[in-house]
């Protein structure tokens, strides 16, 4: 009599209040009877025959429809039918030619069970959707699992491809439609009863199920993602994980938090489409974790959000850059209250894996080192709004920063395997491959020396250094040399050359090449430019305080293979970089053997530099540049003989002969035509004249003369520098050629003289700036007839001597370095033609009357006497040119023509004394001198009343 009453109760259960009729009456207690029978046997009780599986299957509907106590029975019974289904659906895909007969009735029978149940849920959804949502995704659980191997079945890991099959299938999508049905009911009450039963088929049978999650979740986003969150908290505090107990990925998660691993895996998968849904869930439980109120599953949130990220990277690196843009004073000090009741051992196990989470963390790495840094050692400059931090938050930081700096560091110094054939690949550390970006800003926040932030951050480049070598490492020193502005800055760089230098090979070379790429390839100001050649001498001369000595020795060799390139970076067009680097080349240990063409561009760059810096007078610069100059000259004759040939024609060159008193350049015939007409061509002029005028028939010639009150020519002016100036210039420019000189040679001529080939580079230098045509010719003097022949010659070395004041210094520097003024035979003949002339046609009563000319002849003279040209006592004759008439000293400077034809100036005169380290001659050897002093005698006994004192110099 229990059947009526079961009949009666599923007729409740089927029908509450205010539902439709069932379109027919429930059966009797007899038929119900007759239906268990049959369902129990699988036998037609009318016809005793087998009943096929769609027969059966609509008896076991019958019962679920009208007896509750057979309902697990019937769903049981059901599950046999979709298994068959999804056979048959198999076969037919595999077999595309096989009759389909039986497998339209089986999808006939499924299409009916899903339209009872769908009635169920729809009529009585707190009661049916549970059990029915169970059933359902059990069921597709449980069919993915079984048919995951079978032949045309794509692999878990090809998602789509197994969405397209199973969703292809009639059974599977009726379950799929059946359970998001179930869902959909359940979302505006409570559906932790259908997430439960997701997340424990996921559990089971997780990879295959994964396309179930994917769909579900693409469905509900929202209501998967918050249910799901909340059911796996739920189970994480029902597992007995106590609030700082967590579990690291193989080591026990899975068993003792089933369900930790299905929620991992389904937010896995909504996380490439929903990721801003899942960030903001994550951190709404997070911050309402943190409330006043808390129960056991608010002190739980913390812990289980750091769980999921440790199982998860895709999920930290979700949610990390906007966790730590909301974690503002107020969150800071009610994190460090929720966390400060906890024990020692479970605060210790939690700082542990948020150290893990930070080297794991790829997304916003940088912005997260600004917040732990900036937390623990506020900088200076900062300044933070509202409520003040506890002094626990700042220690937890500086804990969490010295832990994170220890751990990188065994992550670093550990990648590699003791046997380098089973070394597997590094192992990457997400955290420094996401700083790799950010190099530069470190090196900036590095040198701004501050408390303990800088020594953090300093350790952190050379970890960083390390992993991502060479290039970080090369980038690293590039920009510490480059923005370092104190020996405290730049000392960083050395440090962390000591520190590199240990484990990376060539790592100097390639920070140079780097450097030398960025200044060529444009990257860099001006300013920082100079900046970095300022250091690299710095570290060069080991200027740098702690750790230079030890870099310097180093970085001198490397940078001087790259010579020619910083060497052109003499004629920057900016005045502060060119002197940064004349500083740095003058401090580097040249090349013994550099390529010729690099040489020559190198000394003709210093030689431009040179100059440049003595126009501007800074003592300093000078210095660097004299001093790189007469490095140069040291590295080898050939060397000194480019250099001094350099200065000597750079300093006769137009712009830089001002210098040394010079008289500016005349303008061109463009310049005096735009200038009132002053270029107006006479020539022209009288073409046009004549041609208007008739002067046929007489005798006469008109020309034009040009226009009245033009007036004379302005004569040359000297420049406005004065005296003081120009002599200082002088003096300096000289004593670099001195020293130049002896570069090369320092030991082989004595400590007062100069080096013979050196003066004779200078000497042929001269000839060659001051006369090009003569370069080369005869060093025998010819006769006075001879030489009336290059007049014009003669007249333009005079012109040439009297424009360019240097001429005669350089000259007086030549002839120091005996036999080497004999090379300027052709310069001395010229000029002493042309002083000869003048004095010749003077008509003044002394020489005073022409100041240049008196001094030109006296500098000749003495140049000559010093050469070893003359014999001291025709040398010393310059003495008496200011107190003699012009047509006396032109006598006189016959009678040293006379001597040095026959005497002509002669390398081979002279003979090299090893004890004295000179070349002297033995005038002796040029037969008597007498003959040439009758004019001498004749013109001091007319003059024995002025020149009576001079007269015992010049006794044979």
């Amino acid at each position: 009599m229990r059947v009526p009453d079961a009949a009666a109760a599923m007729s409740a259960l089927c029908d509450p209040p205010g539902a439709a009729s069932p379109p027919r009456p429930p059966p009797s207690a007899q038929e119900l009877a007759q239906e268990v029978k049959a369902f129990l046997s699988g036998v037609d009780p009318a016809h005793g025959t087998k009943l096929s599986a769609q027969d059966h299957a609509r008896c076991a509907l019958l019962l679920l429809r009208s007896l509750p106590p057979a309902r697990h029975a019937a769903l049981q019974h059901l599950r046999g039918l979709f298994d068959e289904q999804v056979c048959a659906h198999l076969l037919a895909r595999d077999s595309p030619g096989a009759p389909g007969a039986g497998n339209a009735a089986l999808e006939e029978v499924v299409q009916e069970v899903q339209r009872v149940l769908a009635d169920f849920v729809r009529a009585n959804p707190k009661a049916w959707a549970p059990v029915v949502s169970a059933w359902s995704i059990e069921l597709m659980g449980q069919l993915s699992s079984k048919y995951a191997g079978r032949h045309g079945v794509p692999h878990a890991a090809s998602l789509n491809e197994l969405l397209q099959l199973w969703m292809s299938c009639k059974a599977t999508r009726t379950l799929m439609d059946i359970y998001t049905q179930c869902l959909s009911a359940m979302i505006g009450g409570c559906p932790d009863a259908c997430v439960d039963a997701l997340l424990d088929t996921s559990v089971q049978h997780s990879p295959h199920f994964d396309w179930v999650v994917a769909h579900i979740g693409s469905s509900f986003p929202n209501t998967i993602i918050s249910r799901v969150l909340s059911c796996g908290l739920k189970d994480f505090c029902a597992h007995g994980a106590a609030p700082g107990e967590l579990l690291f990925p193989g080591a026990g998660a899975d068993k003792r938090v089933p369900k930790i691993a299905s929620v991992v895996g389904i937010l896995g998968h909504l996380a490439s489409r929903h990721s801003g849904s899942i960030k903001q869930e994550l951190l709404r439980m997070f911050h309402e974790s943190l409330g006043p109120a808390r129960d056991q599953h608010q002190k739980a949130t913390v812990p289980f959000l750091l769980q999921l990220a440790v199982m998860s990277p895709a999920l930290l690196g979700t949610v990390s850059a906007e966790l730590v843009d909301s974690l503002k004073p107020p969150v800071l000090n009610q994190l460090h209250q929720h966390f400060a009741s906890l024990p020692r051992e479970e605060l210790d196990n939690t700082v542990s894996i948020v150290v893990h989470l930070i080297c794991q963390t790829s997304a916003g790495a940088h912005r997260i080192l600004q917040f732990l840094v900036n937390t623990a050692m506020p900088a200076s400059v900062i300044t933070a709004p509202g409520p003040p931090l506890q002094d626990g938050v700042r220690e937890a930081c500086d804990r969490v920063i010295q832990l994170l700096l220890l751990n990188l560091q065994k992550l670093v110094y550990n990648r590699g395997s003791p046997n380098p054939a089973e070394a597997p690949l590094p192992r990457p550390v997400p955290f420094l491959d996401a700083l790799r970006p950010h190099v530069r800003e470190l090196c900036v926040e590095t040198l701004r020396l501050e408390r303990k932030r800088f020594l953090w951050q300093h350790q952190l480049l050379a970890l960083l250094a390390v992993y991502s070598a060479p290039h970080c490492a090369t980038d690293a020193l590039f920009h510490l040399l480059t923005l370092a502005r104190t020996q405290d800055e730049l000392a960083l760089a050395t440090q962390l050359h000591a520190v590199l230098s240990s484990c990376l090979t060539d790592l100097l070379p390639a920070t140079v090449k780097t450097c030398v790429c960025q200044i060529h390839a444009g990257r860099l100001p001006d300013a920082q430019v100079a900046q970095l050649f300022r250091n690299l001498a710095s570290v060069v001369q080991g200027d740098t305080g702690d750790g230079g000595p030890a870099m310097g020795p180093q970085l001198g060799p490397v940078l001087a293979r790259h010579l020619h390139d910083l060497s052109q970076l003499l004629l920057h067009r900016d005045a502060e970089v060119a002197e940064a680097a004349c500083l740095l080349l003058s401090v580097l240990p040249l090349p013994r053997a550099p390529a010729p063409a690099q040489l020559l561009g190198t000394v003709r760059a210093a030689s431009h530099q040179f100059f440049l810096v003595l126009r501007h007078q800074n003592a300093a610069n000078l210095g660097c540049s004299s001093r790189l100059l007469a490095r140069l000259s040291a590295v080898s004759p050939a060397a000194a003989k480019a250099v001094l040939q350099q200065l000597v024609e750079g300093a006769l060159r137009r712009g830089n002969a001002e210098l040394f008193g010079a008289s500016p350049e005349k303008p061109s015939q463009g310049e005096e035509s735009g200038n009132g007409g002053a270029g107006v061509s006479l020539l022209d002029t009288n073409r046009r004249f004549t041609a208007a005028v008739n002067f046929s028939g007489g005798v006469w010639s008109v020309f034009h003369a040009g226009v009245i009150g033009r007036g004379l020519k302005a004569p040359p002016g000297r420049g406005e520098r004065p005296p003081e100036e120009l002599a200082n210039n002088i003096q300096t420019f000289l004593s670099l050629l001195l020293r130049c000189s002896r570069g090369a040679r320092a030991g082989e001529a004595g400590s007062s003289g100069l080096h013979p080939e050196a003066a004779k580079a200078v000497a042929a230098a001269l000839v060659e700036n001051v006369c090009p045509e003569a370069s080369g010719a005869e060093l025998t003097w010819p006769p006075e007839e001879q030489a009336r022949g290059t007049v014009e010659r003669d007249l333009r070395i005079c012109r040439r001597f009297r424009d360019h004041p240097l001429l005669f210094p350089l000259l007086r520097l030549v002839a120091a370095g005996r036999p080497a003024l004999c090379y300027c035979s052709v310069l001395l003949r010229g000029l002493l033609a042309s002083l000869m002339a003048h004095w010749e046609a003077c008509r003044d009563n002394g020489t005073t009357g022409s100041p240049w000319h008196l001094q030109a002849s006296c500098a000749l003279v003495a140049a000559m006497a010093e050469g070893s040209l003359l014999p001291p006592v025709l040398g010393n004759m310059h003495e008496l040119f200011p107190h003699l008439a012009p047509f006396e000293v032109h006598l006189l400077l016959l009678s040293l023509w006379d001597y040095l034809r026959e005497n002509s100036p002669l390398p081979q005169k002279f003979t090299f004394q090893p004890e004295r380290g000179l070349f002297l001659r033995d005038f002796s050897r040029d037969g008597d001198v007498g003959k040439h002093l009758a004019v001498l005698h004749s013109v001091l006994h007319k003059n024995i009343h002025r020149l009576g004192l001079l007269a015992g110099r010049f006794c044979p």
